[in-house]
């Protein structure tokens, strides 16, 4: 029973990591109605480091602090930093949609680079089964691509890195806590997004009301960061990657809950194909395992 129920981690990782993020995003794209992107990023980062690092603390990581800046964990959170940074200005200049439709491209090249660089075998069927879940998260995003540009290539440049993020970060020794981790990437974001701000950015005076939501976007910022480490730590990549397409679902919520935005018909179908599809990889795997075992 233990065993079966293993299967599901690495995708229950994924889908609390992107609800997280898109709590994050919901919060950060109410601030930014008052305030630039990279000082909007600059403040989450702060707000996440006065969460982040007590929590080390209180999780008894205090010693291990060091590790913060171990080399594989700096990369992958190098690679972090540049597509965040990337993602801000094209969103600032293209309609949501598009961007997030372009994102969608992440799990495709992390899986791409499983298969190249680990030698993960990902088969006829599973690569089926994500082309249909990357044809429900564009069905979700429904983009126009209008205005093609620089903009998109940037959008491009965000999945691109985060695929990086991702591959990096099975690198990543197995005894670095992924908390760890996560607060590394807060910081490393956090002097990034300072750097942006100072050479393109003028500081406006944050409000209460901001300061407010960039606490809650620096908490929930945490957990993002920790469960998509932890998602690729503990589940095949195969098996978890498709499960970033719950992106595009969690954003339909967002939308629905915070901005009053309806999913139209095509959205929901869109939203049926990403759950059936990671649901089938999930099963299949789990079946093979099982195979594997009784062999």
């Amino acid at each position: 029973m233990q065993h079966s129920l293993s299967i599901f981690r690495g995708p229950l990782f994924m889908i609390l990591s992107t609800g997280s993020y898109i709590i994050n995003d919901t919060l950060m794209k109410l601030a930014t109605e008052g305030l630039p992107p990279y000082e909007v990023l600059f403040l989450r980062g702060a707000a996440a480091t006065l969460w982040g690092i007590p929590m080390l603390f209180v999780l008894g990581y205090g010693r291990q602090l060091p590790l913060l800046v171990e080399k594989r964990v700096l990369a992958r959170n190098l690679f972090e930093t540049a597509a965040i940074l990337a993602y801000v200005v094209a969103l600032a200049n293209m309609q949501i949609a598009d961007s997030t439709a372009l994102g969608q491209v992440t799990p495709l090249l992390v899986l791409l680079g499983a298969s190249l660089l680990f030698g993960e075998r990902i088969g006829g069927l599973r690569m089926a089964l994500i082309g249909v879940g990357f044809a429900g998260a564009l069905m979700i995003a429904q983009p126009t691509m209008q205005g093609i540009s620089v903009y998109a290539l940037l959008a491009l440049a965000n999945a691109a890195l985060s695929a990086a993020r991702d591959l990096t970060g099975r690198r990543v020794a197995a005894e670095i806590p992924g908390m760890i981790v996560a607060i590394s990437a807060v910081l490393v974001v956090l002097v990034g997004a300072g750097f942006a701000h100072l050479a393109t950015e003028r500081w406006i005076m944050p409000s209460a009301h901001h300061l407010l939501l960039m606490a809650g976007a620096g908490f929930f910022l945490i957990f993002g960061h920790f469960f998509i480490f932890m998602a690729y730590r503990v589940g095949p990549t195969g098996v978890v990657a498709p499960f970033y397409y719950c992106f595009t679902v969690w954003a339909v919520i967002s939308g629905l809950l915070v901005f009053g935005q309806f999913p139209n018909a095509l959205a929901v179908v869109g939203i049926l194909l990403v759950v059936a599809s990671g649901l089938t990889i999930v099963l299949l795997d789990g079946r093979r395992r099982r195979l594997a075992i009784v062999a």
